[in-house]
């Protein structure tokens, strides 16, 4: 682990006190949640409360809200991304929230893409730190100028969305013997955005230098871990560009946001499968969110 950058992580950790209000940590949305994916957005909003924010809103479909509403009472949901006003009932909250992750269980319907659109363009327009993971990356292959040049924006791929951003970023085939320097090539392409690719090792850049997260997991792949990076992430990113940026020196705060949220995930995967094996869940990891973060960032 690079101790400097682990410094640095640990440097943008909000103190625990009692004189602080509610919300002043994170207040956090999720945009994202359809019929056919309900977990994913639950994954990723209660990772962000466990990592440390103080509210989580979830912004989904009508059919998806019951569901999401009955896996937690900690969460709250928003039945508005399918409604004709979708747009208007979301952007009244931006007032309220510190980060947004946009992508988590969203689907590939044109109407509810649209609508995640527009809503990534008004928060930007906020200055929020944006995190775009799973479906909100499909969106962003037919439409990179969505996040293209924006400074806190930061994307999540895994190796096969990578290689449709870039492709579709560079019009043509990508070496995938280097993946470092096709992974700088990306980040510069969209305007040096924070660009994280997952994989045995998460590659970290936003077009200057690559940092590597080799943090040890383990062999378990199951379905919803990026959820987990990805609420973790918007957290981390409102605490990193909440600091005063001489505190970085040369480093962008998004990608100390983004080796962060890359240890406590791999963390949280070592630990899980450590006490369950191959039986390994999502759901395992979200309980060691807690312990990994105290090991990682806490001693």
């Amino acid at each position: 682990m690079d101790d400097d950058i682990l410094t640095l992580v640990k440097g943008i950790i909000p103190p625990l006190t009692s004189k602080k209000h509610k919300g002043q940590d994170g207040i956090i949305g999720i945009i994202g949640g359809c019929q056919e994916y309900t977990g994913a957005p639950y994954f990723a909003a209660i990772s962000a409360l466990k990592v440390g924010a103080d509210l989580s809103h979830i912004f989904c479909t009508r059919d998806a809200a019951t569901v999401i509403k009955s896996y937690s009472p900690e969460l709250i949901v928003h039945p508005v991304l399918d409604s004709p006003d979708a747009v208007e009932e979301t952007e009244k909250w931006l007032p309220r929230l510190h980060s947004l992750v946009v992508g988590p269980g969203l689907g590939r319907d044109d109407a509810l893409l649209k609508t995640a659109m527009e809503v990534i363009e008004k928060t930007k327009a906020r200055d929020i730190p944006i995190v775009i993971d799973a479906d909100g990356l499909w969106l962003v292959a037919q439409q990179p100028s969505v996040i293209q040049g924006y400074q806190k924006g930061i994307v999540t791929p895994n190796f096969m969305e990578f290689t449709r951003l870039y492709e579709a970023l560079h019009h043509g085939p990508m070496d995938t013997n280097d993946r470092q320097r096709s992974a700088m090539q990306l980040s510069v392409a969209m305007g040096n955005i924070t660009v994280v690719l997952k994989g045995e090792q998460d590659l970290i850049t936003d077009g200057t230098k690559v940092i590597l997260c080799g943090v040890e997991g383990s062999g378990r792949r199951c379905g919803g871990q990026g959820d987990l990076l990805s609420g973790s992430l918007g957290v981390l990113s409102h605490w990193a560009f909440a600091i005063p940026a001489g505190m970085f020196q040369s480093v962008n705060p998004a990608v100390v946001a983004a080796f962060g949220a890359c240890s406590l995930t791999r963390q949280c995967n070592r630990q899980a499968f450590h006490q369950r094996g191959r039986a390994t869940t999502t759901s395992d990891m979200i309980q060691e969110i807690g312990s990994a973060f105290k090991k990682l960032f806490e001693n």
